[in-house]
């Protein structure tokens, strides 16, 4: 009887060991068996993808054609452009004609007055400008001219690298001196009066300093009929 008991204590043992190698093999089995399923789903649906979105780029232009609805209904709103009235063209027509540029009265010149006030012109580009001695030094020293009469002054002796001074080299032709740049010959004016003296071919008017807008006015409405040139208006 010991024996029996032994050998069903060894029966036991062996069947312990081996159970626990079965489940191992069992698990390593299962292991490789669902990893490969999951490698073959994630292939399949990557090939897929690109085949569905190619097909779908034919439906953009669908989306495109909207615009040209829109471009029509703007069309349609264009009732504002209602035809003009012929009392509205009539108020516009006077506007225009008072914007039109009326050419200023011009001195009736012989060709030597032209050809000397062309001359003066040129001479007027290369004289200097004039100005007073030591005007740089002093801020209370003015630029008019003034004619340096120091006894020490060099600007008055001509010496080198000073200011010119007036000389009658600079001097215009005699036939245009004292003559406006349009060659009219000015004449002050202060009265409405002082207007009948002039003669419109050759001489101009300059209203006075001192004369008010009123009298300024009556002034304008007077040479108007008598077609003279104001200079300073």
């Amino acid at each position: 009887m010991a024996e029996e008991d032994v050998k069903k204590e060894v029966v036991k043992k062996t069947k312990k060991t081996e159970e626990p190698e079965k489940e191992v093999k069992v698990k390593k089995e299962t292991k490789p068996q669902a990893k490969k399923p999951t490698a073959k789903k994630t292939t399949t649906p990557k090939k897929a993808t690109p085949k569905k979105t190619g097909v779908k780029k034919p439906e953009k232009p669908k989306a495109k054609a909207k615009p040209e609805k829109k471009e029509e209904k703007v069309e349609k709103p264009k009732k504002e452009d209602k035809p003009k009235k012929p009392e509205e063209e009539e108020k516009e027509e006077p506007e225009e004609e008072e914007e039109k540029y009326t050419v200023k009265q011009k001195p009736k010149l012989t060709k030597e007055q032209k050809e000397r006030l062309r001359l003066r012109k040129q001479i007027k580009k290369r004289t200097p400008e004039f100005l007073r001695e030591e005007w740089f030094r002093y801020k209370r020293i003015p630029h008019n001219w003034r004619r340096p009469d120091g006894i020490t002054s060099k600007m008055r002796i001509n010496l080198k690298y000073r200011p010119s001074k007036v000389r009658v080299g600079f001097r215009g032709p005699k036939e245009t001196r004292g003559l406006h740049p349009s060659g009219f010959e000015e004449v002050t004016v202060n009265n409405v009066n002082d207007l009948e003296a002039i003669d419109p071919k050759i001489q101009a008017a300059r209203i006075g300093s001192s004369v008010g807008t009123k009298k300024r006015i009556d002034i304008e409405k007077k040479a108007e009929e008598l077609e003279v040139r104001i200079l300073n208006m």
